[in-house]
């Protein structure tokens, strides 16, 4: 769903993120069908919850591309268990999708929800606890029947006892009015229920003035084999508009003027992170003029990237589904050899299997990315929970000194330049790179303004073609670890250029010709070179953002961006000064970094870790780095974020 913009890049209003479990300023008038009233508002945060198989995810990626399309600034937050098919009705197995827009810049999904849509007892028992005071809570009133109460722990009925008289409650018996409103398709029950998704969204669509024509199109080309659910379920999407309309329970709707003022000029779609990459990737391939090939094996939240290049061939994108993580990354190994721009993607008990294969690549020097899509752990750990803790396996998490770049983007769009970064990177100077991801912002979604071909870098690069050496007695030959004296590449040859032949394996090279070598200062010299390739890589300064000369400085990395820049916003909305950097580069760091660094008495870094960015600054600049840390599985809250760094700022 894409969108035009026209208006100039505006202020990011500050204020907007600073409100907590409000919709914002608002003004009344009436507009519409009937006496109904609409209450203007510059921002909502809206929840859906449910059963997983309640349709939840589904249901708020509707919604999201029709607010996308409304040209509104959002940001989204899916959250849902890790079974395929979670236990019906219970605590664990609640899906939930959460939805901010506004009128202006946000950066954040929002802390809590204007709006909590409760598909049954469980959803709303899961969620009851980050909904504010006066909210609007919308239940489906046919669950709350005493079996799936007491399977959550409800005495009594919640609807009933009083409970939720602080919140706006709308009961709405959803899957009996679904039910009914597709009577005439002769539909079992159980088939009709599963349109109560549905219903909802026209709902919540009619609420808050979202357009509908997408999301019809959308049912009718998901269900084309099958008419009838597809009528279906456009019926049941029309009947809970129009509920919306008649009830007498909802006597107000709201609207959410567009961003006009939050984005340059330009064309803009919704994007999530993995797709954002994804898009990136074969940017990427086609800018260097190079096939691009995946080895991939699939795991939990990176699946989506090979799913998405696996739909591009037409691109030159080849992708392989492997057997197991080693062979994937050994794929991509012997793909990039063969002159491709190579990528391995995963998570973080993959990147543990794939360690051998990514030291041979800082071995042989081939361009290779590793895309990392963090999650919670160790081990299994927690699937499709977020994290930022494998930045030190990352940076260390091989045999030897094997040195890779790491390269981090900080919002779902951004994954798509830090992409193209990290293969910069990777065929510039002949090394692995990792990109880390994680789940906020694979499965997260913002806003994207679609670049021009020629705002792509050049990213073309070339293979030997002949001889590189001459010898003592005049023979020109080929030396596979010849280096430029720039970037300390070693050349790239495509295997079959005919006098390019060339020993490849993990035993040590001999400087320049490549042969095998046990010499001891060789080895150091091998070690040492690798190390400075590394350190020498060009890479940006890191622009501080500091308007009051504070004497604090928050120092994040990767997906923290967001709730650490909406908290810098409240501080300074409410007078108390504070600066904010945000690394991309955390190996090499920038070459300003540490005269950065000096000039704040204090440095915060918030993490989704127990301090792993924080290690690293101490041990390299000798920082006394104050730890921020929260490895609950969820991103960081503005509001609590806030907090923490209202009282550095005191200290």
């Amino acid at each position: 769903m894409t969108s035009q913009v026209s208006s100039p890049a505006g202020q990011a209003d500050e204020a907007g993120e600073a409100l907590v479990g409000g919709q914002g300023a608002s003004r009344s008038g009436h507009a519409g069908a009937g006496d109904k009233e609409v209450r203007r508002l510059d921002r909502v945060i809206i929840r859906f919850a449910g059963d997983s198989g309640d349709g939840m995810q589904l249901t708020g990626d509707r919604f999201t591309s029709e607010t996308a399309s409304f040209g509104n600034d959002l940001s989204t937050l899916p959250n849902f268990p890790a079974e395929i098919r979670a236990p019906a009705g219970t605590l664990p197995g609640v899906s939930s999708f959460q939805l901010h827009f506004a009128d202006h810049d946000i950066l954040t999904p929002g802390d809590a929800p204007n709006v909590l849509v409760a598909m049954n007892p469980a959803a709303l028992k899961a969620n009851i606890k980050d909904v504010p005071r006066g909210a609007e809570i919308i239940v489906n009133t046919d669950e709350f029947t005493k079996r799936p109460m007491a399977k959550v722990g409800y005495d009594s009925n919640p609807l009933e006892d009083g409970s939720l008289d602080a919140y706006s409650v709308h009961p709405v018996p959803l899957t009996t009015l679904t039910i009914e409103a597709l009577k005439e398709f002769g539909l079992s029950r159980k088939e009709a229920e599963r349109s109560k998704n549905m219903f909802a969204l026209g709902l919540l669509s009619w609420m808050y003035h979202r357009p509908t024509e997408g999301t019809e199109a959308f049912l009718r080309a998901k269900f084309a084999k099958k008419p009838q659910i597809a009528e279906a379920n456009v019926t049941a999407f029309r009947a809970g508009w129009n509920f919306g309309e008649t009830t007498e329970d909802f006597a107000v709707s709201y609207e959410v003027a567009p961003a006009t003022h939050a984005f340059p000029t330009g064309t803009y779609r919704n994007i999530s992170g993995n797709l954002a990459l994804s898009y990136g990737l074969i940017a990427a391939a086609r800018q260097a003029d190079l096939p691009l090939y995946l080895g991939s094996y699939p795991i939990t939240p990176a699946s989506d990237i090979l799913h998405e290049l696996s739909r591009h061939k037409n691109f030159g994108v080849r992708t392989f589904q492997a057997e197991d993580e080693i062979a994937g990354i050994g794929a991509a190994l012997g793909a990039a050899f063969g002159g491709s721009l190579a990528v391995t993607t995963t998570s973080g008990p993959g990147v543990a299997l794939k360690s051998e294969t990514i030291g041979l690549a800082v071995s042989l020097e081939l361009p290779l990315l590793i895309v990392d899509i963090q999650r919670g752990g160790p081990s299994t750990g927690l699937p499709t929970k977020t994290e930022q803790a494998d930045l030190l396996q990352a940076m260390y998490g091989r045999n030897g000194e094997a040195p890779v770049p790491v390269v981090a983007p900080r919002t779902p769009a951004d994954c798509f330049d830090a992409a193209l970064d990290a293969a910069r990177i990777a065929l510039t100077y002949r090394t692995p790179v990792f990109l880390l991801s994680d789940g906020y912002l694979a499965n997260g979604s913002e806003p994207w303004r679609v670049p021009g071909p020629d705002e792509l870098p050049d990213l073309r690069v070339r293979f030997a073609t002949g001889p590189n050496h001459e010898l003592a007695d005049g023979t020109e030959v080929f030396w596979p670890y010849k280096r430029d004296p720039q970037t300390l590449a070693r050349p790239w040859a495509v295997p079959g250029t005919p006098g390019l032949e060339h020993r490849i394996g993990g035993i040590e090279k001999q400087d320049g010709t490549g042969n095998i070598s046990y010499d001891p200062a060789n080895h150091d010299f091998m070690v040492r070179t690798r190390q400075a390739k590394i350190d020498n890589i060009q890479v940006p300064d890191v622009e501080v953002d500091d308007p009051d000369n504070a004497r604090t400085l928050v120092l994040g990395w990767g997906s923290t961006y967001g709730p650490i820049t909406a908290a810098v916003r409240r501080l300074r909305a409410g007078d108390h000064p504070i600066a904010q950097a945000h690394l991309r580069h955390l190996n090499p760091f920038p070459a300003n970094l540490g005269e950065v660094l000096a000039r704040y008495e204090r440095v915060i870094v918030p993490e989704m870790n127990l301090g792993q960015l924080a290690t690293l600054i101490r041990a390299k600049y000798l920082v006394d780095a104050h730890s921020h840390t929260q490895v609950n599985g969820m991103p960081f809250k503005a509001e609590q974020l806030a907090a923490v760094l209202k009282e550095a700022i005191d200290a």
